[in-house]
């Protein structure tokens, strides 16, 4: 919760200072807190089938070990002074080796301890192909492939640099191509999975699984792009379809367990919110990637220029002095 708090606090205020815009920057000290945030996301969920039901309790440890060294890693990154941005505090190369011999010390002794004694934590629970858990597990595996392409593509510039092999730079392209092929099997797997039986049965709740949800979703999918634009982008129904099959999934379980009278726990409430919060992130992402509009335009006082029916005329530049600062403000009307 709160590696979360604080990557939206620092979205938010490096989007409204330095204008960055658009729902990732894929900078290299976020991309420090987003790999740590992925890999205790499946931690989350895989810890609680090993609470409820006694699994997957290797691969829990396996990804305790693994969140906690990318916290490490995510630290050395920002205090070493090794990365360049906006985010990273004052290089201290000292702070850094000392940063990376502990982690080293921490990660490498926990892995040999794992290796050794990792057989005595195995799980004799047996799940079906298509049981929650099993499914879980994918999205699992998902989550951590997406960590390692976070991870590649932060850490290759410095190691090709460190090799001699020159400066090479891993942007935006790389990370929403290969991040697209990951959340689509991810989106599919994460709302089928609200809808299996549990461990043991390995069947789909066929009576109500992808009929009025499936139906929802397809219909949600083409209608709200249709609404809010005037045409409709192929990308931008499909980010719609996996949010709405997110959000429609998470909120139709709900619905039938409060139908029910089943108890609704809080953690159960955060589940939902967690989902939901989810599906409204990707619907954010899908309209801004194929709608919003981006234009470079050098102007002068009284210049203006029209985009989308919209005309912007600038109209001066007004100099305004802060509480440690003096700047200059543009007044666009």
């Amino acid at each position: 919760m709160f590696l979360t708090l604080g990557i939206v606090l620092g979205s938010a205020w490096a989007y409204y200072e330095l204008g960055w815009g658009g729902w990732w920057f894929w900078d290299p000290v976020e991309n420090a807190s987003f790999m740590p945030w992925l890999a205790g996301t499946a931690l989350l969920h895989s810890l609680a089938v090993t609470e409820q039901r006694a699994g997957f309790k290797a691969w829990t440890l396996l990804l305790s070990i693994c969140a906690f060294s990318l916290c490490l890693l995510g630290t050395f990154l920002v205090r070493s002074g090794v990365l360049v941005s906006v985010h990273a505090f004052a290089s201290d190369p000292a702070r850094g080796m000392f940063i990376l011999a502990f982690m080293v010390l921490v990660t490498g002794g926990s892995l040999l301890l794992f290796a050794v004694r990792g057989h005595r934590v195995r799980s004799r629970v047996n799940n079906a192909l298509w049981s929650r858990e099993s499914l879980l597990l994918g999205n699992n595996v998902l989550l951590m492939a997406a960590m390692l392409v976070v991870l590649l593509g932060t850490l290759l510039p410095l190691v090709h640099k460190q090799l001699g092999l020159g400066s090479i730079s891993v942007g935006e392209p790389f990370f929403n191509t290969m991040f697209s092929g990951l959340m689509v099997p991810f989106a599919l797997l994460l709302g089928w999975g609200r809808w299996c039986a549990g461990a043991g049965t390995g069947r789909v709740k066929s009576e109500r699984c992808c009929s009025p949800p499936l139906v929802s979703t397809l219909a949600l999918s083409v209608l709200l792009p249709w609404l809010f634009q005037d045409r409709i982008a192929a990308m931008a129904v499909a980010g719609m379809a996996m949010a709405c099959w997110i959000g429609v999934l998470a909120v139709a379980e709900a619905v039938q367990r409060v139908s029910r009278g089943a108890r609704i726990s809080l953690s159960y409430q955060g589940m939902v919110a967690a989902h939901l919060g989810l599906a409204v992130t990707i619907t954010g992402i899908a309209f801004s990637q194929n709608y919003s509009v981006e234009r470079d335009v050098r102007m002068r006082a009284g210049d203006s220029v029209t985009i989308h029916d919209y005309r912007f005329t600038f109209r001066e530049v007004r100099d305004i002095t802060g509480p440690n600062y003096r700047g200059g403000v543009a007044i666009i009307g």
